[in-house]
């Protein structure tokens, strides 16, 4: 499964230590980040992961890119509901996921549920629907 990770500043704490916990579902996926991310996932779980631009540079629109050819199964949005105006705009990613059908968490209680069901085979459908 492709997986997109992506977090508004005040968020990517939160992220990195969401990746830590589960880095052996991660890792068994291919995972794709905006820049700075990416970056700091990379740097506390030593996962492999393909690096966009930053997100306010252009790294969500080319993960939306991604998701518009349905090319990403899930995506994980870790957003900051008083985020600043510089970061990533969430709304085409809801948009987008909503469109081709793609599961979308926008905070830790709907990324677990995800990463769960991922594990335990919940989202095969997904290889059937590309």
């Amino acid at each position: 499964m492709n997986i997109a990770l992506i977090a508004h500043d005040g968020k990517k704490k939160l992220m990195q230590n969401f990746c830590i916990a589960y880095r052996g579902i991660l890792s068994k996926n291919t995972l794709y980040a905006t820049g700075t991310t990416g970056r700091l996932i990379e740097e506390v779980t030593n996962l492999s992961i393909h690096k966009y631009l930053a997100g306010h540079l252009g790294g969500e629109q080319q993960i939306c890119a991604q998701i518009e050819h349905n090319q990403i199964d899930l995506v994980i949005f870790l957003r900051d509901p008083n985020s600043k105006s510089h970061e990533p705009d969430i709304n085409n990613a809801v948009k987008l996921c909503d469109m081709h059908n793609i599961p979308l968490a926008t905070n830790l209680a709907s990324a677990e549920l995800l990463i769960k069901s991922l594990d335990r085979g919940d989202l095969d459908w997904r290889e059937m629907y590309k």
